[in-house]
């Protein structure tokens, strides 16, 4: 086995170990990946050894060890953003009443980088490091309304626009309507498009640049985000994305 076919199978083992809530046994994680028991063995030891994969020798349960935290914390760390956004998002759940989510784009999808919940027995949740579709979700045509349309045709190309509910902005004549509804008004809407019962808001965060680097969302019921409350519930995630703007040294171009 080369070093760098060992490599891509560690990282693969770490996908998977990653992906799973209560960790996975050596059968369970040699099935995910295709790799002989023996092999997996090895790689996963290995991993151990230097921190990134535990064992609990009660049950044999393999799972992410803290050094895939600290790995993980410096790509925050990187991206200030993130870190200097959390004060912002509670008082956005405060005024709102709803989860507030932070996302970034990458490549055809977003990636939930920060989440403060709402107290509310019934709310959005979404797992940090979890991947969203970037067409139905709020905070992924919010990051798309802010690229230019060409750049946006590359992003979809070999993305198949399936419907998730029939609000599914499910082609890409549709979907553009969107997104220059959303340029024009400042904020996306996943009205019920993700799933049903469910909307919500978004508008994005720019960098010195005036690029947007990430989109800031409320998330809820739609028997709380009703649509009388959207221009209410639109001028606080406005007001909350230009507030983490400015804190980064940000601007958004006119």
């Amino acid at each position: 086995m080369t070093s760098v076919q060992s490599l891509s199978r560690a990282f693969a083992l770490l996908e998977q170990l990653g992906a799973s809530d209560l960790g996975l046994t050596l059968t369970d994680v040699s099935a995910r990946v295709g790799l002989a028991p023996s092999t997996v063995h090895r790689l996963l030891n290995s991993l151990k050894d230097m921190g990134y994969v535990e064992c609990d020798n009660d049950t044999n349960i393999w799972s992410v060890g803290v050094q895939c935290f600290a790995v993980g914390n410096a790509f925050l760390r990187k991206r200030d953003f993130a870190v200097r956004a959390r004060p912002f998002m509670k008082e956005l759940v405060a005024q709102t009443g709803e989860t507030a989510n932070l996302a970034i784009r990458d490549k055809s999808e977003v990636v939930y980088v920060g989440q403060v919940e709402s107290k509310e027995v019934m709310r959005m949740a979404v797992q940090i490091g979890s991947r969203g579709t970037i067409y139905a979700t709020g905070v992924g045509k919010s990051l798309l309304s802010a690229l230019p349309e060409k750049e946006v045709h590359a992003i979809l190309k070999g993305v198949k626009l399936k419907p998730f509910t029939r609000r599914t902005c499910a082609t890409k004549a549709a979907l553009f309507q969107a997104l220059e509804i959303t340029q024009s008004r400042g904020y996306a809407l996943d009205d019920e498009e993700q799933s049903e019962g469910l909307r919500c808001i978004a508008s994005n965060i720019y960098d010195h640049y005036g690029e947007a680097v990430a989109a800031l969302s409320i998330s809820g019921p739609a028997v709380r985000v009703t649509r009388e409350r959207l221009p209410e519930l639109s001028a606080y995630i406005i007001e909350s994305a230009g507030k983490i703007t400015r804190a980064i040294g940000g601007r958004q171009l006119t």
